[in-house]
């Protein structure tokens, strides 16, 4: 019997009050005002919620925060019962292939395509629900064995093969840095994946949009806006009462 994957979610917060995260919204909105990459429009924030309870979800609303970031299909699923049925669902969790059925329909971006068996499942779930499914594609920049990720090498084959699927349209790349670097190879690693990203863009690949990059979080989203990123993923910033 196929187990649902609803069980054993965490505990949430929910004493975030909407005064702090309105101002943490707009502190983090003027940080990536400051630190534009070139001419490119500030990047987006994507707000990580997978800490708190749709209360607090919701309050991101008033705030002109509707996506939203999640990991887990046993935390996000019973949360979209209860939020706003505006807000945008991004998968920027890495993603077993038995769980892809779970949260197809309801995702606006997969961050985390990582492996061609992924791909394979996404593209036949996706095509079930007749959906194309905006995809990024998630790479190993720092080269670190336990992060997910492909190493950047693989990246241009991996991007040729995604002609054949044809419910899945890539339209960038993600990555996530090794927790406790310095600022300067911080720098170096974003640097590295606005390189590539660019690199591929000007491949012109068949269903290869190179739009977004999706890299940054609550400790280096800064330096990854100043460096290039589109998008910005962040949690524990949005929530902190700093008083």
């Amino acid at each position: 019997m196929e187990q649902s994957p609803l069980k054993a979610a965490p505990l949430l917060r929910d004493d975030v009050a909407a005064e702090v995260l309105r101002q943490n919204v707009e502190g983090i909105q003027a940080i990536l005002e400051k630190n534009r990459y070139q001419d490119q429009e500030p990047a987006k924030l994507i707000a990580v919620t997978k800490t708190v309870t749709p209360r607090v979800i919701n309050q991101l609303k008033p705030l002109k925060i509707l996506d939203i970031g999640e990991n887990r299909a046993q935390v996000a699923l019973p949360k979209l019962e209860e939020i706003e049925p505006d807000f945008r669902l991004h998968w920027i969790g890495r993603l077993q292939t038995n769980k892809v059925k779970y949260i197809i329909d309801k995702v606006c971006m997969l961050h985390t395509l990582d492996r061609l068996q992924l791909a394979q499942e996404v593209n036949r779930r996706a095509a079930e629900h007749e959906r194309l499914i905006p995809t990024l594609v998630q790479v190993n920049i720092s080269g670190e064995e336990q992060k997910g990720g492909m190493p950047p090498q693989e990246v241009l084959p991996f991007l040729k093969q995604m002609k054949d699927f044809s419910s899945i349209r890539i339209q960038g790349l993600m990555s996530i840095m090794p927790l406790g670097a310095e600022p300067y190879q911080l720098r170096e690693l974003f640097a590295g994946m606005r390189r590539l990203f660019d690199q591929m863009r000007l491949e012109g690949l068949d269903h290869v949009e190179m739009q977004e990059l999706s890299m940054g979080m609550s400790g280096d989203y800064a330096i990854a806006a100043a460096e290039g990123a589109t998008m910005v993923r962040v949690g524990t910033a949005l929530y902190q009462d700093k008083h």
